[in-house]
């Protein structure tokens, strides 16, 4: 049975790929060429930079169930590949990360065959994913390790700031879990509060093997920059916090963070990229040009902006960094990290 995914079954993975890599080197060597110093002219070179989306949602309201997004008509759809191309449209995303989508948890092994069938399948950037798991429940050793090894599976994510008390990663049997996953060659997603990046912190140290990836750089909030919100004393103390617990977490080398999420809390048509520019920098500054890596969180982003919206903001946002710096956080870290070279 064909995979709705499947956008041109005639065109090969192999061919599809080849393609992507020859965008990417030729992007590259043209961006590399230009010697233009002024500002402007690094947002032109930036513009043609090959992409590697890292944390990229489909789903099939068809065959799967995902409880959160009852309630909420802009995401209560389903969101296949065609609509994926057609966001990325233009943007040279050459290759994507599927990110599991929180699907009914009887549902999790069926998510993990459906996309590995779409990893192997044609004609889209989609090339490997982190699947759905539950690392403190008893099963998930059986559960996860028949994926050890396979090239299409790179990691897991559990949400830890839905349904799960402070505190919840820090349990022995989930410990257990994390040091499994190192053990496999496997990464795991840390998408957590705020204020719980502390317990990040201390898992990376408890698993010291294991590799973990912050995402939406940490889940900060966007509003605590704007208007008068931003000098509210209730605000200062979380923002504060933010920037003192994701300064402790990045301190950890076995941790990269996710530059994303943080366009899904923007007010539609009411923002810019300075507003980001806070957020987006510290995680920069914190972590290095080495272990931070793009993702776009489609289709949630769209709660803020659309794709090619969030794409041009951080482009502006990150313009007067090397342009080496720009490569890594859009394209080289997020091949290296999840070894996606041809």
């Amino acid at each position: 049975m064909q995979n709705k995914n499947d956008i041109c079954p005639r065109t090969s993975r192999r061919g599809f790929l080849r393609q992507s890599a020859a965008m990417s080197a030729a992007a590259i060597a043209a961006t590399c060429t230009k010697t233009t110093p002024a500002a402007d002219s690094a947002i032109e070179d930036a513009s043609k930079l090959p992409i590697i989306d890292t944390h990229q949602h489909l789903w099939d309201l068809d065959l799967f169930r995902l409880p959160w997004v009852r309630g909420n008509p802009k995401l209560n759809r389903s969101f296949l590949t065609a609509d994926y191309l057609q966001a990325t449209r233009g943007l040279q995303v050459v290759k994507a990360v599927y990110m599991e989508v929180a699907v009914d948890p009887d549902q999790q092994r069926e998510e993990a065959e459906y996309v590995l069938e779409l990893c192997r399948s044609d004609d889209h950037p989609t090339v490997a994913a982190v699947i759905s798991g539950r690392p403190a429940e008893p099963g998930f050793d059986d559960y996860i390790r028949p994926y050890a090894g396979n090239p299409y599976i790179k990691g897991v994510r559990q949400i830890l700031h839905a349904g799960t008390p402070a505190g919840f990663c820090l349990q022995p049997a989930f410990v257990r879990s994390m040091k499994r996953l190192g053990d496999l060659q496997m990464c795991f997603d840390l998408c957590m509060r705020p204020n719980e990046l502390l317990d990040g912190a201390r898992l990376a140290d408890l698993c010291p093997e294991t590799r973990f990836v912050l995402d939406h750089c940490g889940n900060a909030n966007v509003q605590w920059y704007r208007g008068e919100t931003s000098k509210e004393e209730s605000t200062i103390r979380q923002r504060e916090q933010w920037r003192r617990d994701l300064a402790e977490i990045a301190k950890r080398k076995n941790v990269v963070c996710k530059i994303s999420g943080i366009i899904a809390r923007v007010t539609p048509d009411d923002w810019q990229p300075d507003d980001l520019a806070p957020i987006v920098n510290h995680c920069l500054d914190q972590f290095g040009p080495d272990r931070v890596m793009f993702a776009s969180d489609w289709p949630v982003c769209t709660l803020g902006a659309s794709l090619a919206q969030w794409v041009q903001a951080l482009k502006q946002i990150v313009a007067d960094r090397p342009f080496e710096q720009q490569q890594k956080l859009f394209h080289d870290n997020a091949e290296r990290f999840y070894e996606l070279g041809i």
